[in-house]
């Protein structure tokens, strides 16, 4: 193997690809080349136990939930699930009310009868994967237009996904890696009748609240459990009484043995997406734009949302989801802002990308291809500045904002069909949006909705340019002089689609022509029409972004093969199933050292009566004074919560099996450390860690907090 350079040392550091035992999410049918760093570490099972196509394998226990949104894992013979508590979140809040507060109190079915349906919720097995670049880049070529390369991909895509999901219940995707520079094909098994099982009271699913999230120590009992199932046949099926609950491949076993510092760890997961390879001047922009403009609009949306929720317990469960799912990535922008400027990401990028064009500028072969690659990406990136900032406003202030757009725009479906559809088209139709409205309204509050539209539509007016308002401005100009509020309460007091009982009424004689005179939709529709002007200023200075990217990552990969033909090297994530692999263990961080696990002793201290994040149930308070763990107490005799490993993950991992060297589950992967919120786009891996819940202190609350014995006696369990 040749040395390395310290240059390129340096370089491999930065865009954060040199294979290391913490750092990689890799694909499980090419693991053959990271084998012999798993076994050094500790691995036990062949390549093959991970990943096959001719036998079960661990893949077959791992799934997607809701394509991609988070990760699962199945845990019996009779397909039980387990997966976040925060991944089951929204199901959890969608069947709770005042009387029944399953976010308070949790819930556990006592039987297959007691399990919730949850329309719309799915899971997803992968059933292989193929690299099928040849195949999609076979009649493209260095001289086509970006636009006529697009179209001979797309084209040739489509071909390939039909061939394989044609006569079929799998469906599947072919994926762009590396910028553009390879394609893979992914066949999945979707099933669409998910039903939740069991869910901890939010005092320990949700322990530390958004005080605690995105830190260490933690004390989180991050779990809900699902059952996935089947029509008697055993093949995907909507929701039905006479489904039966699905018999997997394979399943895993679930070792209590406990974790120790050093252990070997895997995670298996879907995680979703990172930029490591991002350039200097796109790192700016997601510091300037994204993540700024994210914090900044979603501080005061959050601000809005706890008033009414802390003033109506109504409002509390209607809108707790809503709450977490916001807060989350607004503390995730602040965290990876300060990262980024502390760690001096985008100082240290442009160095290096001084150091990469030394060694094109050494090749005219070299130099005539990627010679320009920077200065397209920089450009494209100065000219698409200010659309670029009012998409970020649109997506933050607009359709993240208040819930009339996107209600309003469900709609379009039905509009269509009422133009010239048969009237079967129009009553199936009709069906549809009976069930979307119930679903929606249930957990709509107009007051909140209004006040969200006033107050974040006043946001973008004053943050965008001119050249992206809507067209509808004019009217409000005009007919309302400037009065966003005045615009808003006339919305409020007539439009269908903030009104449950209005929108009902007319579902019962649905017309088009309600929607060109209906107030909200014509400022739903002026938003979208604004949303696609500046999308298409973006896509036509964006083609040349690409093809930057491509040229950039290109060049990169065979810099790094020139200097190390035996470099590991990984794609950035990007909702397909990947592996990492790496130690339990805990860091230091600023002269403080940080221990790798957290224990119920210690989350009996967090205990804060006056603080909702931090309260202890009277059950919890009992089970601790009697002090009995079980079998689930550690070595040292107490009860261990959360654990630390340095293994790679990022968002869609949540819910991820974190595995031992015997692929047993040891943990549930929920989170990420502050120290480590560059990870996404720098790694870091010094400090970076994954927060993972003990699975111990997962079945002992199934078991002794909860008393669901039936669910323990489901698992195979090692002790």
């Amino acid at each position: 193997m040749k040395r390395i350079s310290i240059l390129l040392l340096s370089f491999v550091l930065i865009f954060s690809n040199l294979a290391k035992a913490d750092e990689g999410m890799w694909f499980l049918a090419f693991l053959n080349k990271n084998y012999s760093q798993m076994q050094a570490l500790g691995f036990k099972l062949t390549v093959e136990d991970i990943y096959s196509i001719n036998k079960s394998s661990l893949k077959d226990a791992v799934v997607a939930l809701d394509h991609g949104s988070c990760t699962g894992e199945i845990v019996s013979n009779q397909g039980l699930l387990f997966t976040n508590h925060h991944c089951g979140y929204g199901e959890i809040q969608a069947h709770s009310t005042v009387d029944h507060d399953y976010l308070k109190d949790g819930f556990w079915a006592a039987s297959l009868e007691d399990e919730l349906p949850n329309p719309g919720k799915t899971v997803s097995f992968l059933i292989r994967m193929e690299d099928v670049t040849a195949k999609v880049l076979a009649n493209v070529n260095d001289n086509m237009s970006e636009t006529m390369r697009d179209a001979y991909i797309t084209r040739t895509i489509d071909g390939i996904i039909a061939d394989v999901t044609d006569g079929t219940n799998y469906d599947a995707e072919v994926q762009s890696m590396y910028e553009g520079n390879a394609y893979y094909l992914f066949i999945y098994q979707t099933f669409k009748d998910v039903r939740l099982v069991g869910a901890p009271p939010s005092s320990i699913g949700k322990y530390g609240g958004d005080t605690d999230n995105w830190m260490w120590p933690r004390h989180t009992g991050d779990f809900s459990i699902f059952r996935v199932y089947t029509a008697p046949d055993g093949s995907p099926a909507e929701y039905s009484p006479d489904n039966i609950p699905l018999v997997p491949k394979t399943f895993l076993k679930v070792n209590i043995q406990g974790v120790k510092e050093n252990d070997f760890t895997m995670i298996m997961g879907y995680p979703g997406t990172t930029n490591r390879y991002l350039s200097a001047a796109e790192v700016e922009e997601v510091i300037e734009h994204e993540n700024t403009i994210r914090y900044d609009v979603r501080t005061i949306k959050l601000d809005i949302l706890k008033k009414y929720m802390d003033a109506d317990p109504n409002v509390k469960i209607q809108y707790a989801a809503k709450y977490a799912q916001s807060a989350n990535y607004w503390k995730y922008s602040w965290g990876q802002n300060l990262g980024l400027n502390n760690l001096k990401v985008v100082k240290r990028k442009k160095k290096l990308q001084k150091d990469l064009m030394k060694w094109v500028k050494a090749d005219n072969a070299r130099m005539t291809k990627y010679g320009d690659m920077f200065n397209i990406i920089q450009t494209a990136v100065e000219q698409h500045e200010v659309a670029d900032i009012a998409q970020n406003y649109w997506f933050e202030s607009i359709y993240l904002g208040s819930e009339i757009i996107s209600f309003t725009l469900s709609n379009f479906g039905l509009y269509r069909t009422l133009q010239g559809g048969e009237q079967a088209e129009i009553d199936s139709m009709v069906t549809v949006m009976t069930e979307k409205a119930d679903e929606f309204f249930k957990d709509f509050d107009p007051k909140v909705d209004k006040e969200l539209f006033i107050t974040l539509g006043k946001i973008y007016l004053d943050k965008v340019k001119e050249e992206y308002y809507p067209s509808i401005y004019e009217d409000v100009q005009d007919e309302y002089n400037s009065d966003w509020a005045k615009y808003a309460d006339a919305i409020y007091s007539s439009s269908i689609f903030v009104d449950k009982d209005r929108y009902m009424n007319w579902l019962k004689n649905p017309s088009a022509d309600v929607f060109s005179e209906d107030i909200g939709f014509n400022y739903s529709y002026s938003m979208l029409q604004a949303y696609w002007a500046i999308s298409d200023v973006k896509d036509d200075i964006d083609k040349d972004y690409q093809k930057g990217r491509r040229l950039f990552l290109d060049a990169y990969m065979k810099w790094l093969a020139a200097n190390n033909p035996d470099q590991l090297f990984y794609p950035d994530a990007n909702s397909t199933l990947r592996l990492t692999y790496g130690t339990v263990g805990g860091y230091t961080y600023d002269n403080i050292k940080y221990n790798y696990f957290t224990t119920i002793d210690e989350y009996m201290a967090k205990e804060d009566p006056n603080n909702p994040e931090f309260e202890v149930t009277q059950r919890m308070k009992d089970l601790y004074k009697a002090n009995d763990w079980g079998r689930y107490a550690d070595d040292d005799g107490t009860l261990h919560i959360d654990f630390l490993t340095n293994n790679d993950i990022t968002g869609g991992n949540s819910g991820s099996p974190v595995l031992n060297a015997n692929g047993e589950l040891i943990g549930l992967a929920f989170d990420g450390n502050w120290e480590g919120m560059s990870g996404d786009i720098a790694f870091e891996p010094e400090f970076q860690k994954t927060i993972c819940v003990d699975v111990r202190y997962v079945l002992w609350v199934i078991d002794q907090y909860a008393g669901a014995k039936n669910l323990i006696d489901e698992l195979t369990i090692i002790e």
